[in-house]
């Protein structure tokens, strides 16, 4: 009885010296939820839980080295510190991995605890359940949504019914008036009606004439005002190759325009951005997997613009190598000048960049813009689909400049204005002295006209 008790208890030692070595090479002594938050720091760049981006896929990792390698989390601790002096140390297994991923060197971190990596490798063995996918319009409760419908229900039904009731007056009142006419009451007034509009006019031809002359203006107006709107396409927002939210990429991910519209900012003219500007970051991130989605779209619509992408830039996510074989995107331009108007986007963007700011959000204290792009472009940063913003006419480019105050009082404009600036000051009193744009020239026309 005393040695079935002893064997007993040394089983239950043992098998307790099992399990939390089992639980420590599959990496469950770790905390998965801050593990997710550590690897989306530091691994998403390379790394993705169930394919393979620029490393390995990296979901069940542990389990993976035990089985096929004969490897614990000691050696995974010592590969993601400092892989390089693993690899100097003659590791055989971390020799193949440098080899078998064309000689990527993989990053070093040895500012992660051991408690960070155990936090990372129980993420990768055991990820938490992905939150819900919110939409751009929140739909009400059940509960919540039931009483509008109703309401909007009854509000449908006593229009049509007052609808209804209109008609039937209209049709009673019609009846009688038919009744009136064959009556032989009106068979006075029948005699002196006027029969012909020879007749109608020489009794009101004072009156024809006043209608013609204001139908005559009108027409006139008409096709003045259609002539000036030619070549004006403010709503503009044609359906483009490959679909981009600008929402998505300058909103929710915040990424500067000027990451993409490089020369924007000291160039004449913003390009459109070539598709290896969109492979920096699709490079590694080969599909979708924000919250925001797009009224009418999911994650496989966006997933599918992607491959477009790889499509177009000849890139093979399944080997991380290009192919060679490219194909054109044939990209519709939006925002373009005539040939006849000159317009230097580094001018508005370095020397106006605070003046445009400073006079736009005074016209517009309800909608301040906070980057200079917004003053001509609109809220690009909100936008699903970019549209022209604006007119873009001339009068719409000369009231910017009558309004828009410029700084005197910079390097620049301190030294080459110096002997104009009490000129400028008596010339133009308005607001106590203040200098715009058209006091320096805004409004030549050779400024803008070749």
């Amino acid at each position: 009885m005393i040695s079935w008790r002893k064997h007993y208890k040394q089983t239950l030692i043992a098998i307790g010296l099992l399990l939390s070595t089992s639980a420590s090479i599959y990496g469950q002594d770790g905390d998965p939820k801050n593990g997710e938050k550590l690897f989306k720091a530091n691994c998403t760049a390379c790394h993705a839980l169930d394919k393979q981006v620029i490393g390995p896929p990296l979901k069940g990792v542990v389990e993976r080295l035990k089985s096929e390698q004969g490897l614990d989390t000691e050696w995974l601790h010592k590969w993601i510190k400092d892989n390089k002096a693993l690899r100097a140390s003659g590791d055989k297994y971390a020799n193949e991995v440098f080899e078998k991923f064309n000689k990527t060197e993989m990053l070093q971190f040895p500012n992660l605890t051991d408690k960070d990596i155990d936090d990372i490798l129980a993420f990768t063995t055991n990820p938490p359940a992905p939150e819900p996918e919110k939409t751009a319009e929140t739909a009400p409760a059940g509960d919540a949504a039931a009483p509008a419908d109703k309401t909007t229900t009854n509000i449908v039904i006593i229009s049509l019914l007052a609808i209804a009731g209109l008609l039937v007056w209209i049709l009673i009142k019609l009846r009688q008036l038919v009744k009136l006419g064959q009556s032989e009451d009106l068979a006075g007034l029948n005699e002196t009606r006027v029969r012909s509009f020879s007749e109608i006019y020489q009794k009101y031809h004072y009156v024809g004439k006043g209608l013609l002359a204001i139908l005559a203006i009108l027409a006139t107006y008409g096709i003045w005002n259609w002539i000036m709107w030619i070549g004006v396409y403010k709503g503009y927002k044609p359906e483009q190759p490959i679909y981009f939210s600008h929402k998505i990429h300058a909103g929710e991910q915040k990424i500067d325009c000027q990451l993409c519209h490089s020369s924007a900012k000291y160039g004449k003219v913003s390009e459109i951005p070539s598709m290896n500007v969109c492979m920096n970051c699709h490079r590694t991130i080969s599909e979708y997997n924000g919250k925001y989605l797009e009224p009418g779209k999911d994650k496989a619509f966006y997933d599918g613009e992607i491959q477009k992408i790889y499509a177009a830039t000849g890139w093979d996510p399944a080997k991380q190598q290009y192919t060679g074989k490219t194909q054109p995107v044939e990209w519709t331009r939006i925002h373009n000048m005539p040939d006849f108007v000159y317009f230097n986007h580094s001018q508005h963007v370095v020397a106006g960049e605070q003046a445009i700011i400073n006079s736009f959000n005074k016209k517009n204290p309800n909608n301040k813009i906070d980057v200079v792009c917004k003053a001509c472009h609109g809220k690009i940063d909100t936008m699903n689909v970019v549209q022209m913003a604006n007119d873009f006419t001339m009068g719409w480019c000369i009231e910017c400049h009558r309004t828009t105050e410029i700084d005197m009082n910079n390097g620049y404009n301190k030294e080459y204005f110096k002997n104009l600036h009490d000129k400028l000051k008596k010339q133009y009193p308005k607001d106590g002295g203040k200098i715009t744009v058209d006091a320096i020239g805004g409004l030549e026309c050779g400024k803008c006209h070749y």
